[in-house]
């Protein structure tokens, strides 16, 4: 997981990837593919579910809701198109995922469509 990526848009994202891994996920494991401390993660877990993004159980699991899941797996799709285009263009892996990772918390819906749609077209 590139950790470049600020704000609940991060945390939302590393919840989507960490649940394509396992099914229970818990806010230790956040913390632990992120690399932040446990009550840093547990401050960005708490706000998600006040927002309505998450469920938190009361074992400590972690769910999406249905709006939440929605907003991780755009927010992947930005990941995974801007890296790809990135790729396609001569930057190597990790200077790719790097920067896909900041231009997808700034890029107009517009302009996520061109790139989708040129690098769908470009496959």
């Amino acid at each position: 997981m590139v950790k470049y990526c600020e704000s609940e848009e991060m945390y939302l994202e590393t919840i989507l990837l960490l649940k394509k891994k396992c099914a229970s996920v818990h806010s230790i494991r956040i913390a632990e593919e992120l690399g932040y401390s446990r009550p840093s993660v547990s401050r960005g877990v708490n706000l998600l579910a006040k927002k309505g993004y998450i469920t938190i159980s009361q074992t400590g699991e972690i769910n999406f809701t249905n709006e939440g899941r929605k907003k991780a797996e755009g927010i992947y799709e930005r990941h995974e198109v801007i890296t790809k285009l990135l790729e396609s263009v001569g930057a190597d892996k990790n200077l790719a995922e790097e920067n896909a990772c900041r231009i997808e918390h700034v890029i107009t819906p517009e302009l996520f469509e061109i790139l989708k749609n040129f690098i769908e077209n470009k496959s």
